[in-house]
């Protein structure tokens, strides 16, 4: 049996089959809430794997008409995941995998990024993009990440990202800069008073998921001339900080993520304006990775 998992610090998306039986296309996902080590503590992520994700592996196997016991291969790519915390995540996860309903086989945990790259380029030399909540790069050879631009998170960085189109558009409603129906339609859409919104970026836990948040906002009214502009030129910032410093305009610019799907006609504006050509978009990188982990054996 092979898990795959690709995790952020709002979601994490699992897949889980028998390679020797069936290619995992259009299999069922199961979802837990995110998971990042570097921001979680190990009883915290031991929490979400044993209240939630062995429960639901549990079931996913039965579905399959899988006895109990079965080792399972684990490929897990998550925002976090850097080097210093393999061993922090090998140790909860065989902790959580240790009973006798799941039981643990070999593990591999690697980047979201990495992962990024795996999905979209698969074994080709690309750039690789996430744009979901944050956003991220990397110049990769088909094989390893060789260059990554530091995305600095949502309050350095992050151009193109969730946040980082949550806050332009805080900034832009608040500051005047956009008419003051669009203005009225969020706090109506929201419920939120400026009050609110300080609180909530400011004082509450999380503020960049508080941000990311509003990104729907932004595409019920993307017809809107000054909001198209704004995601617009967010996007061109992400090209200009993010993917010219690798100097390859001659590579496509693949993407994963949430923002990267759902606005992707403007990304491509955006990429065409800063002299890049997008590749593929990807809303989630899961099912690929599992494609690409079934071709590796």
């Amino acid at each position: 049996m092979t898990l795959i998992a690709d995790s952020g610090s709002t979601k994490t998306d699992w897949l889980l089959f028998d390679g020797e039986k069936a290619m995992p296309v259009d299999l069922p996902l199961f979802h837990t809430q995110g998971i990042n080590p570097v921001v979680m503590s190990r009883e915290s992520i031991l929490s979400v794997l044993s209240s939630e994700l062995i429960p639901a592996l549990s079931r996913r196997l039965e579905s399959m008409g899988e006895g109990a016991g079965k080792p399972i291969t684990l490929y897990y790519y998550g925002a976090g995941c850097r080097p210093d915390q393999v061993e922090k995540m090998t140790s909860v996860f065989k902790e959580a995998f240790g009973n006798a309903l799941i039981r643990a086989g070999e593990m591999s945990f690697n980047s979201d990024l990495l992962g990024a790259a795996r999905a979209l380029c698969r074994r080709s030399e690309g750039i690789a993009c996430i744009l979901g909540t944050g956003s991220n790069s990397c110049l990769y050879d088909g094989t390893r990440i060789t260059e990554n631009t530091p995305a600095l998170g949502y309050v350095l960085g992050d151009e193109g990202s969730g946040a980082f189109l949550g806050r332009r558009l805080l900034t832009s409603l608040y500051k005047r800069m956009m008419p003051s129906s669009l203005r009225e339609a969020f706090e109506q859409a929201y419920g939120l008073t400026l009050d609110d919104v300080m609180a909530k970026v400011y004082r509450e836990p999380m503020p960049n998921r508080f941000l990311a948040s509003l990104a729907p906002f932004l595409k019920e009214h993307v017809d809107d001339s000054t909001i198209n502009n704004l995601i617009v030129s967010a996007f061109r910032e992400f090209f200009a900080n993010n993917v010219k410093p690798y100097g390859r305009a001659d590579l496509p610019v693949s993407f994963v993520g949430s923002i990267a799907h759902h606005f992707s006609s403007l990304l491509h504006e955006a990429a065409s304006e800063e002299g890049f050509t997008v590749g593929t978009i990807l809303k989630s990188p899961i099912s690929q990775l599992a494609l690409f982990h079934c071709t590796e054996k």
